[in-house]
């Protein structure tokens, strides 16, 4: 009976069932239909970690350049000194260091840390109005990753793989890459692609920066395949045994399928991570050999080569908090933002380059956004930095369904606050989800006697931004 559900699921036969039913417990990563026709079928997340300046990346302020070296409670009687991390380090207003120009068709001003992505303006919707609770890395982090500012709850790769499955049958359908230099994880580790209260079978697979990518990934020298298909199967058979007196344990079903996809992934995921079959003209053109953007290009060359493999969705973290290397740019605001750019700006464009020429771009989301903002005043210091800015943070979308060359919302006109249509974290995740062809309201999953959903209980989709 177990064969004929398998089969019969993969051939699209088997009626719909409920998230305890056979058919998803049988496999709970086969694909499943959306809601409603989805205008993107995979995302690719450019996680911005440590918080990028609204100013001084993608929402120009040249009011700040007038109010430039005056305090901000000239501008604003209600500042207080607690909205940034460093109470006793505030400085006055600062305009921003870099020179911004006028790029694209809908005439976007850019500045000039992103030369390549400037190219790409009139793909982009750029949202100038969001806005967060928390202005402490990993509580943010929490929040934009899992719509709630607590550990302990499914993240946006979890839902919508646990929403949609995946379209591979030989790799995970969620992976995460993080940067390659020294222990370059976010604040919070793993809990940003946890699978939360979901079955564990929804978390992120964290494809290492340096070793052997995936754990266990390749068999061991003295196990032939025989054996190790040998035994799979006895441990299958075993399981499946104790599955019939245990009917309605889905964590078993998981377990099983778990070890299947990690014997089917020893031979599909060495081909998804190999770059040396790319030509050296693909590398070339994401930065592979460029020393300042050469591991920022492999993780981005990686994410394409998944997602056409039918990934569903992918995270690639833009440095790390525990080593100190992040956007995170307490000192000297111009130096970081300059390196970070410089390591992300031309692997992203090629990313968009690439997916384009291919029409992969038409059926992928491209996300670019962070945990917040940053403040427009300086953070005193030898080089003066930005302190952390819940109020106001920018982000842009590419991609399926997503109308390019539009700017949605507006701040105050120094880039202290979101002002106009203001753009909360549920909208951003209830956007993303309608893009998929899921209604964030429908997808709930029952825990502790109550129906859970990624927007909680808020969220509205920006329909302003879609084409």
């Amino acid at each position: 009976m177990l064969g004929l559900t398998g089969l019969l699921q993969d051939q699209g036969l088997l009626q719909a069932a409920e998230d305890t039913g056979a058919a998803r417990m049988l496999n709970p990563l086969a694909a499943q239909p959306s809601h409603f026709p989805a205008r993107a079928r995979r995302v690719i997340w450019i996680f911005i970690n440590g918080g990028p300046s609204p100013v001084d990346t993608w929402n120009y302020r040249p009011e700040l350049t007038k109010w430039d070296g005056r305090t901000i409670r000239e501008f604003d009687d209600g500042f207080q000194n607690t909205t940034g991390f460093f109470r006793n380090s505030v400085g006055n207003l600062m305009q921003s260091p870099f020179r911004f120009e006028p790029q694209g068709e809908c005439g976007r001003m850019v500045p000039e840390i992103f030369p390549y992505l400037g190219q790409h303006v009139d793909r982009m919707a750029i949202i100038q109005s969001g806005y967060t609770e928390s202005n402490n890395h990993s509580p943010a982090l929490f929040a934009i990753n899992t719509g709630i500012a607590r550990m302990g709850f499914p993240c946006v790769g979890s839902w919508v793989t646990y929403g949609l499955g995946s379209e591979s049958a030989n790799l995970p359908g969620f992976v995460v890459m993080s940067d390659p230099k020294g222990r370059g994880l976010p604040k919070g580790h793993a809990a940003n692609w946890s699978a939360g209260f979901l079955p564990g079978v929804y978390q992120g697979t964290w494809v290492k920066p340096t070793g052997d990518p995936i754990d266990n990934l390749m068999r061991p020298a003295e196990l032939t395949a025989e054996s190790q298909r040998g035994g799979l199967d006895l441990l299958k058979q075993l399981n499946g045994l104790h599955q019939v007196q245990h009917a309605a344990d889905a964590e078993l079903s998981a377990r099983i399928e778990s070890f299947e996809l990690a014997w089917r992934m020893q031979a599909s995921a060495p081909e998804a991570l190999d770059l040396s079959a790319e030509t050296k003209e693909m590398q070339t053109l994401y930065g592979i050999g460029d020393e300042q953007c050469d591991h920022f290009a492999r993780q981005c060359l990686t994410a394409r080569r998944l997602v056409e493999r039918g990934v569903r969705f992918v995270q690639i973290y833009s440095g790390g908090m525990e080593n100190q290397r992040s956007w995170d740019g307490h000192n000297d605001i111009e130096g970081n933002h300059r390196q970070f750019a410089g390591e992300t700006d031309k692997p992203v464009a090629a990313l968009l380059t690439d997916m384009a020429a291919s029409g992969l771009l038409d059926e992928t989301l491209v996300v670019w956004c962070g945990e917040f903002g940053r403040l427009p005043i300086a953070q005193t210091g030898g080089k003066p930095g930005r302190d952390h800015n819940p109020h106001h943070l920018v982000c842009w979308l590419a991609g399926g369904g997503i109308r390019g060359g539009v700017t949605y919302g507006s701040s105050d006109e120094i880039g202290y606050k979101s002002a106009d249509n203001r753009l909360h974290l549920n909208d951003l995740h209830a956007t993303i989800l309608h893009l998929l062809g899921l209604d964030h309201e429908k997808l709930t999953y029952k825990y502790n006697g109550r129906r859970f959903r990624l927007t909680d209980v808020a969220g509205t989709v920006i329909r302003d931004i879609l084409s």
